[in-house]
């Protein structure tokens, strides 16, 4: 019997997904179930119905799994702010949870033996600051009584609310929210910036423009010894201690040393185009590649009098297919869009001949996928560390060393 959209289901809760889902089956049919843990026992409301499986979220729990907690924020429940998949998880599980769908998509995309998982001893790191407070930038979308709020889940229905309590503080004081009495006519979203240097930037946008109406459209950030000059729409990690921990991963992996030469592949404003350069001295090369004109722009400003550095304005794909960077590289740093870099690249990447690579990712099935390809090309997955740069989500950021098996 297929169970249908809005019919309420009880069902023993299975494995973890990728997605902040868990695995349960009803009657064969496969439903994924958000606001679940695994092992509990749950009344389920069906979301989505789809050909071969099906959504749901939990409604009511009958057993409780002893890593579920209250959650902090009260639009963390069924049916409203989509935002945060986990805050009905203790922490700690969440760092497990995580670890699990790593370890799920090295093996069912990577295709990774499990004793070859086994000695990467997956897991996932806590960041300093707790669970709460830690998200510097923040889009708040527009409703159409002008009030600034969150998407429900998989939706673009506007949820009106009070407060994030994933922001930072200092988003968390500004006059933006519906309770704060603000409105916003003319906009189609709000952008809230709250920098590591103390400086805040409120940007209304509409038709693709964005109009600063508290603050500067750049901000600065300080981050691996470096003063960065950004856009305030501009990329930059969200969670305070990202950058730095990013940094110092991926050159305690590749262990650059005097004279090499690097190419920072998705480069952005160079964050690690400039931590490579202070390693390779100015008798080595850094070859940044970035296609993001607000990026670019930026690598520009905050490298341009970096000795040994070169800026190239494309998109990786196509600066490698038409040799915009070419000679001899030792090292590769990747650190493509949630999409991952893809088997061109990957392919183009390992037949420059480094002798390593770091990957940051932020997608593990992306990740998984290309480390598949680099497999193929005949490398090795030889490291890999996981860090919870977005608590109470279910996203993971990743960094992995790949070097010729």
């Amino acid at each position: 019997m297929n169970v249908e959209e809005a019919e309420q289901v009880e069902l023993t809760v299975g494995a973890v997904a990728p997605g902040g889902h868990c695995v349960a089956r009803h009657n064969g049919q496969v439903i994924f179930v958000r606001h679940a843990l695994p092992g509990e026992r749950v009344l389920a409301e069906i979301t989505e119905v789809h050909t071969g499986f099906l959504r749901a979220d939990a409604v009511r729990v009958i057993e409780a799994s002893p890593d579920r907690v209250e959650p902090p924020c009260p639009y963390a429940r069924p049916g409203l702010c989509g935002g945060c998949d986990l805050q009905h998880v203790a922490p700690e599980a969440q760092l497990r949870w995580k670890a699990d769908v790593v370890r799920e998509q090295l093996v069912r995309l990577a295709r990774l033996p499990e004793p070859e998982i086994d000695a990467l001893g997956v897991r996932v790191e806590a960041l300093p600051g707790g669970t709460l407070g830690w998200r510097s930038r923040v889009r708040y979308a527009v409703d159409a009584a002008d009030r600034a709020g969150l998407l429900k889940h998989r939706s673009h229905e506007v949820v009106p609310v009070q407060r994030c309590l994933i922001a930072h503080p200092a988003i968390q004081e500004l006059p933006v929210l519906s309770g704060s009495g603000a409105r916003w006519p003319q906009a189609e979203a709000v952008s809230t910036v709250a920098s590591s240097t103390g400086e805040v930037t409120v940007s209304a946008l509409a038709d693709g423009t964005a109009t600063v109406v508290r603050g500067q459209d750049e901000v600065h950030e300080e981050a691996a010894g470096r003063r960065w000059q950004v856009p305030a729409e501009a990329f930059w990690q969200v969670h305070p201690a990202a950058a730095d921990t990013l940094t110092e991963t991926v050159l305690t992996m590749l262990a650059p040393v005097e004279g090499e030469r690097a190419w920072d592949l998705y480069g952005g404003a160079g964050l690690f185009a400039g931590a490579l350069a202070d390693r390779v001295g100015p008798t080595g090369r850094v070859t940044l590649v970035e296609s993001s004109e607000q990026g670019v722009t930026a690598a520009r400003e905050n490298l341009g009098d970096t000795p040994g550095v070169e800026i190239v304005a494309a998109r990786v794909e196509t600066a490698l297919a038409r040799r915009r960077i070419t000679g001899p590289v030792d090292l590769v740093v990747l650190d493509p869009p949630r999409t991952g870099a893809g088997a061109a690249v990957v392919r183009a990447v390992t037949g420059a001949g480094p002798r390593a690579v770091a990957y940051v990712a932020c997608d593990p099935a992306a990740f998984a996928r290309d480390v598949r390809t680099f497999g193929e090309q005949g490398w090795r997955l030889a490291a890999l560390r996981g860090f919870d740069l977005f608590p109470m989500t279910q996203h993971v950021e990743l960094v992995g060393l790949l070097t010729p098996a």
